[in-house]
């Protein structure tokens, strides 16, 4: 099997590159942003870091796809670099530290592309984390400073931290309903937003969280952060990966439950 630790280490470097560029436009009084045709913001920070990353990936691995939110796909082959070059640009815009640069490397392999590294690097929080396929996941400064993530052991609905990004989505699916209930019955619920919450369950400071809409790049590298965590990542289809449209994450012990309460008025 390959062990993909090259391809970590490169997308530790495109990751520093995209961090010092989104840094130094961070809170710029004169920032450019502008609104796409879905009527999501994005900003002069978001194109810079993508094109930083796309001239790093044609330099170092000029035979890979590459798919990313600003500049859509590129090339073509078994293997695809993911890139979103700022998770939660609303944060961004107003100056909420909470955004992040998600890179992952996906390969062709039964079921489709999955993804075999993953980095998610959050510079104003000054956090970072990340996965190779089969070497575990890991937070911490740099590849040589990192500690080992692990999910929690939470297994009873009444003991477990849920975390979400808003209510609006939901509602819109018809999943309301549920969704309340299921926050009727946990512990605690906090609206982290964006990466955030599945960095949480990696980690094992939250047990499961769950978005009702996403995109593949919003998704690639927080999935295999959790999974090489222990934890489950699938569609609110049950579909293992980030292929669903949406998104549920948790420990694992509690993942049918989960499911069970966002589907069960749908």
């Amino acid at each position: 099997m390959p062990d993909y630790l090259d391809d970590l280490r490169l997308a530790h470097v495109l990751a520093d590159a995209a961090d010092a560029a989104t840094m130094e436009r961070f809170k710029a009084l004169d920032l450019k942003v502008e609104t796409k045709p879905d009527m999501t913001p994005v900003s002069e920070a978001d194109k810079a870091a993508e094109e930083l990353i796309r001239n790093h990936l044609k330099r170092a691995r000029p035979r890979d796809a590459v798919l990313g939110e600003e500049y859509g796909v590129e090339g073509t082959g078994p293997r695809r670099w993911v890139i979103d070059p700022i998770d939660g640009t609303k944060n961004y815009v107003r100056g909420v530290p909470v955004w992040a640069t998600l890179i992952s490397l996906m390969e062709a392999g039964e079921g489709g592309f999955q993804p075999v590294v993953g980095v998610v690097s959050a510079p104003a929080l000054s956090r970072r984390w990340w996965a190779a396929r089969g070497h575990g996941a890991f937070a911490g400064r740099s590849l040589s400073s990192a500690s080992r993530l692990h999910v929690s052991r939470v297994s009873k609905l009444s003991d477990a931290s849920f975390t979400y990004s808003s209510l609006s989505g939901w509602e819109e699916q018809g999943r309301l309903d549920g969704f309340l209930d299921l926050t009727r019955e946990v512990w605690r619920t906090r609206a982290y937003g964006d990466f955030w919450p599945y960095m949480m369950v990696a980690e094992g400071s939250a047990d499961m969280c769950a978005e009702p809409e996403l995109s593949l790049w919003d998704m690639a590298a927080t999935a295999i952060v959790v999974t090489e965590a222990g934890g489950a990542f699938t569609g609110l289809d049950g579909r293992p990966g980030p292929h669903s449209g949406n998104a549920a994450a948790s420990n694992g012990l509690l993942h049918d439950e989960l499911l069970g309460y966002l589907n069960q008025r749908y």
